[in-house]
């Protein structure tokens, strides 16, 4: 009791202090307290975007956009100069590191270092920009947000085979530098605002995305789940608010209430999952339909036999499945369909999806196993033990089943109805305490428009008013939580470094007047990304050396006014694309089904789903596994290794930003495991073949294509020395003759010489891949 009454004090005085810091934080500056009657001030973020004036600074030459001069006056404030451009060869390997996600060719270094002409940096960026691998890279980034996976998540995790299509989606929309009001609209409405378009319907997959249970037996809290989830996501990835801590309570620290959580979530009230809409029949939808056709072919006569032993007792087994919801889901199940409201709609229409023959085989199970003799039957116990040998049977065909292909698309949709369920206010955010109703509304806090809401003959129109609002110039927050999220990309931290938190409990910006700059261009700019990315890339403090300076270090130790350029783990993604790059593994294709590369043995990935189906099915084409990380097979309960070690985003909700740790397990990844070092033994290869019998020119080539440079005399002399000492090594133990050596992969027309010497080079290609050097950009 003690600690309980000590903890209720706690947060007490800490909402007291909070309320008190706030009313004082809302008081403009030039005032102590705002005049009597007069509405206090609102959170900063909440105030409209407006575009300031650039600041008059001394070092003019520096400026080579405006974004330098809003950077450059707090650090004239503060005596400090900014650091001097790095070298060309650093810079391109950041910016392709930055733009595309994967380091440059040698060749790509030489051509920039070499380009003498005066627009050699915008020729850079333009190109950096127009290239496929831009929209991957960014697509990347989104997919973060839009908790993208593959599989469903929760104890089946479930595959979900059209999700590729979303993903494709958004690495198209970057590509074609699509408006991002539109790429919103379409992500939240696109089946109401451009029905009948394809890609707009697929869209809506980023509502989709959502973890879910296919065993709930609670449709009802399922749909609120889903919804919750999607307001969640909403709220935190496009207007940059931690909404979700209203669901249960008035929000802590920002003016969101309740009320206003549920009617924000009553937009999304009569949206509901659709995964069979067939897809325009392309390459993949033919090559799916054939390869399934063969299974079909092969599995009729097993499925034949099921099937006449389920419609013995079709009828009792559908109605023992349904019986298996809870009340209030029954309550829609066994309602006739005439009588359906759209609460109900939504739930037969969940029911549906999640019904298949497996489903009616409980019934089967039930009588056949159970041990109570008013429930056993022993005629259908013969029917289950029938049912059993056939699924074994068909399991043997899972083979012939296209893994990662489908003919469909999975879309958010309103069923074709305008009426929605009614939204409430839940106590504590239980949706079995209903409190009052709620239409839906804009946050009170954030503004005062109120929603035109038209209603479609198949739609409720209700996503069209919210996207339409969230996309307006007016909006105070799109734009800038956008944008401020490309500077966090590039440099490491947002101008807000809670980049999904602009509320009272996220921290200010270090650069206000740079962020409304960017945030009101951006706009006007006509939402364009790629305008907002080439501005940056060819500003001066995106160009300045990372070398560490002992006096920002003293005025400025967390680099928050950017006198230095902040160095930066790669992500994830990057350590394997550009190890498969530098190795000439890496594929070019871009887009399609998801792809599995090989897991290490230790992986069992033989257990599978509920449907009998292994979790991981290695892709048996290698080209396939040897694709861009952002294509593999985004499976929610078996992340894949090497990414996962480098802290890949979590798909189990939206990931604002990539964590950054350091762990032994990262060295022993990159160290040990068999695909890196068969990367390894192919860089060495390629090595070879493009640098001559000269290992001094081995080594010059090497660090050119890992790291952009030349090895200086001091690391020529240790790699030597390296290599020397390692080749004594593996002689020794070659000794016995039965020492088998690694030797450089993919040597064309060139005698390798002595094999213990190549195998000593695969060694040193090895370690210096394994470098701190690599796997960091500068």
């Amino acid at each position: 009791m003690k600690i309980k009454l000590y903890c209720a004090v706690v947060w007490g005085l800490a909402l007291a202090l909070s309320d008190a810091a706030q009313a004082a934080e809302e008081k403009p500056a030039t005032e102590a307290a705002a005049p009597a009657g007069q509405t206090k001030s609102k959170l900063w973020s909440y105030q409209p975007v407006k575009a300031p004036a650039v600041p008059d600074v001394q070092q003019k030459d520096w400026v080579r956009t405006p974004i330098d001069a809003f950077v450059l006056a707090p650090l004239e404030a503060k005596g400090i100069k900014p650091s001097q451009d790095t070298d060309r060869a650093s810079f391109i390997r950041r910016a392709t590191l930055d733009v595309w996600g994967v380091i440059p060719t040698p060749e790509e270094v030489d051509a920039f270092v070499n380009d003498k002409s005066p627009d050699a940096y915008e020729k850079l960026a333009d190109r950096l920009l127009a290239s496929p691998k831009y929209g991957e890279r960014q697509g990347r980034k989104w997919l973060d947000l839009a908790r993208y996976a593959d599989s469903t998540g929760f104890q089946n995790d479930n595959d979900r085979l059209n999700m590729w299509r979303y993903r494709d989606y958004v690495i198209s929309s970057f590509n074609q530098d699509k408006p991002y009001s539109k790429f919103i609209q379409e992500q939240l409405a696109g089946d109401e605002l451009w029905p009948g378009d394809e890609q707009a319907l697929v869209a809506t997959g980023f509502m989709a995305q959502f973890p879910d249970n296919s065993n709930s037996r609670d449709l009802v809290q399922r749909k609120y789940q889903i919804t919750t989830d999607i307001t969640d996501t909403v709220g935190k990835v496009v207007l940059g608010q931690t909404v979700e801590c209203a669901r249960c309570h008035n929000h802590k620290f920002d003016k969101i209430s309740q009320k206003d959580y549920f009617s924000l979530q009553s937009f999304f009230a009569n949206v509901a999952p659709v995964d069979n809409i067939p897809a325009k029949k392309g390459e993949v939808e033919k090559a799916y339909e054939q390869q399934y056709a063969k299974w079909e072919e092969a599995t009729k006569d097993i499925r034949a036999k099921k099937k006449a032993i389920i419609d013995t007792h079709r009828e009792e087994a559908l109605k023992y499945h349904k019986e298996r919801y809870l009340t209030d889901s029954r309550e829609a199940i066994f309602k006739p369909k005439e009588q359906w409201n759209a609460r109900d709609r939504w739930v037969n229409h969940r029911l549906a999806n999640v019904t298949d023959e497996g489903s009616l085989e409980s019934y089967f199970r039930e009588k056949g196993e159970s041990t109570d003799a008013k429930t056993r039957d022993p005629k259908i116990a013969e029917q289950w033990a029938e049912l059993e040998k056939l699924d074994k049977e068909l399991k043997k065909f899972n083979d012939l089943k296209p893994t990662t292909s489908s003919n469909t698309i999975s879309a958010m949709t309103e069923l074709g109805h305008p009426d929605a369920p009614p939204s409430y206010v839940f106590a504590v955010g239980d949706h079995e305490k209903p409190l009052e109703e709620v239409q839906p509304a804009f946050p009170e806090a954030i503004t005062d428009e109120k929603p035109d809401i038209k209603p479609l003959p198949f739609s409720s129109g209700r996503r069209s008013a919210l996207a339409k609002w969230i996309t307006s110039p007016t909006n105070p927050l799109t734009a800038r939580v956008y944008t401020n999220r490309i500077w966090d990309q590039y440099f490491g931290k947002g101008i807000v470094t809670t980049v999904s938190d602009f509320g009272k409990a996220g921290q200010k910006p270090t650069h206000p007047e740079l962020l409304d700059y960017l945030a009101s261009k951006f706009v006007n700019d006509g939402w364009s990304v790629k305008k907002l990315h080439r501005e940056i890339l060819l500003s001066s403090v995106y160009r300045q050396s990372s070398d560490y300076r002992e006096d920002v270090a003293q005025a400025d130790g967390e680099n928050q006014l950017l006198a230095v350029f902040p160095r930066q783990r790669l992500e994830a993604e990057q350590v394997r694309d550009s190890l498969l790059a530098a190795a000439g593994k890496l594929e070019e294709k871009v887009g399609g089904p998801s792809v599995y590369p090989p897991l290490p043995k230790a992986i069992n990935t033989t257990s599978g789903n509920f449907q009998g189906d292994p979790a991981w099915k290695t892709s048996k084409d290698v080209h396939d596994q040897n694709r861009r990380s952002l294509y593999i097979f985004t499976r929610r309960s078996i992340p894949y290794p090497i990414l996962d070690s480098f802290n890949m985003a979590s798909p189990q909700e939206a990931h604002s930003k990539r964590e950054v740790t350091t762990t032994p397990l990262q060295a022993l990844t990159l160290y040990n495991s068999e695909l890196i070092f068969d990367w390894s033994k192919s860089l060495a290869g390629r090595v070879i073949n493009e640098a001559g019998e000269d290992e001094e020119d081995r080594i010059s080539r090497l660090y050119q294509i890992l790291f952009a440079r030349q090895p200086n005399d001091g690391e020529k002399e240790s790699l030597q020395a390296f290599l020397n000492e390692q080749e004594a090594i593996i002689r020794a133990k070659a000794a016995d003759g039965k020492f088998e050596v690694n030797v450089p992969a993919g040597v064309k027309d060139k005698p390798l010489g002595d094999p213990v010497r190549a195998a000593a080079f695969v060694d040193l290609v090895h370690v210096v891949a394994n470098s701190n050097e690599f796997i960091y950009r500068f």
